[in-house]
This record gives C-alpha cells, structure tokens and sequence, in this order.
C-alpha cells in the first residue's frame, strides 16, 4: 500500500503525522512549477516551508530572502518548497507581482494546500486554531527523506534565513564528521565531539589537555 497522500480525503485524523526522525509524509500536489511529489526530491536535501498568506509583508519578505540566497541552498545540495493554503491562482498572481514590483523572480515551487491536507498532516495548522492559515513552520528533510529537524514561528514574526542556512549546514556537518555542533556554531567552527557512550571514553577525554570530558572541542588531530 502507498504511504502517499490522497488529497480529496477529509479524514485528517487519519493522516500520517511529521515528527523528527520519521520519515516525511509523501503526498502529490499542485505547484507554481507543475506536479511535485515530495518523494521525488530524494537524493537531496529539501527544506519544505509553509506561509500564513500570500500579498502579505512578511511573507513577502521571507520569499525574497530566500529566493535571494537560493544559489547558497543549491551549493549545499538543498532544495526549496513552499506551502500555504491559498489556491495555485493566488501563488501565480503574487509570483508575476512581486516580479514586477521588487524584481526578483521566485524561482522554487509553491505549493497549493486548498484542502489543509498537507498542511493538518505536517502540524502547520493547528487544530484548535481560529484561522486556516498555516504557521511559519519550517521543515529540514535530508536525502533518505527523514525529517531531521523543524521549527515553528507564529504568524506575525518572520524567520531568517540565515538561520534556516546554519541549521541546514549543522545537520549535514553533524553527518558527515559524526560531531556535534555547539550554541551559535557556524559553518568554520569548531564542532564538539558527542557525549561520551561509556567510561572508557570519559576517561580517555579526561586525559586530555584539560578540557572538560563532557564537553570536548574537536581538535584538528582528532
């Protein structure tokens, strides 16, 4: 049986939730750029966000930053995504206006969420919320297609990112040298090696150069 997302269903209680380290729920759907299946980005990193409404500043804002930073997203092999529940019209209106009005053209998909499906299934809607509009959440899925890390903003505050970059390049430095990343780390920082999983291990790092076994910089020899 498909793990993909029917759309036309309303039984949301039923939907596969997002959760870190679960794999992300697949679905097909409507884009500013055709048909996409959020399966099909495998192989890549994807950051999949959604946005409360299109014509709105905020959301302006964040578009444009991201579509501005968008070569530094190809550089670390990511794509882009986007969601809200406004209807693939409205994407493609305010696409062509914020063309015309800040010359920047949104290059990455939009993705049209009229029935809340995709949107009740990742948690971008809350339940209990007044308003169909989706939170500013944010979601980091890396090339198997498990969700590695996400973030919700509220509606009236937007996100940077500058910071969604950081966090992307934190997972993928945390892979591949099999280290962590300490508070404000930056891509060029040193990373910290991960907690101790046993005696032997505490014991060797207290033996080091004074460093606190816990809390080891990892050093250029290590």
């Amino acid at each position: 049986m498909s793990d993909t997302m029917d759309l036309s269903r309303t039984d949301d209680a039923k939907l596969p939730s997002a959760r870190i380290g679960a794999t992300a729920p697949d679905f097909v759907a409507r884009t500013t750029e055709g048909s996409v299946q959020l399966s099909g980005y495998r192989g890549r990193w994807l950051v999949f966000f959604s946005h409360p409404a299109d014509f709105t500043p905020v959301c302006t804002s964040e578009f444009i930053a991201f579509q501005k930073q968008i070569e530094r997203f190809n550089d670390l092999e990511c794509d882009l995504l986007g969601l809200s529940v406004d209807s693939l019209y409205a994407h493609l209106a305010w696409v062509k206006d914020i063309e015309a009005r800040f010359d920047v053209r949104i290059s990455f998909p939009i993705i049209e969420d009229i029935s809340m499906s995709i949107g009740r299934a990742y948690g971008m809607i809350h339940d209990e919320s007044d308003s169909t509009a989706s939170v500013r959440s944010v979601f980091f899925i890396d090339p198997q297609g498990v969700i590695r890390a996400m973030v919700h903003y509220p509606l009236a505050v937007g996100r940077s990112v500058g910071e969604i970059l950081r966090v992307l390049a934190a997972l993928q430095t945390s892979d591949t040298d099999n280290v962590s990343t300490p508070e404000g780390w930056m891509p060029g920082d040193r990373p910290v090696l991960s907690a101790p999983s046993n005696m032997h291990e505490a014991d060797a790092r207290s033996a080091g150069d004074g460093a606190a076994w816990y809390y080891t910089p990892r050093g250029v020899d290590q």
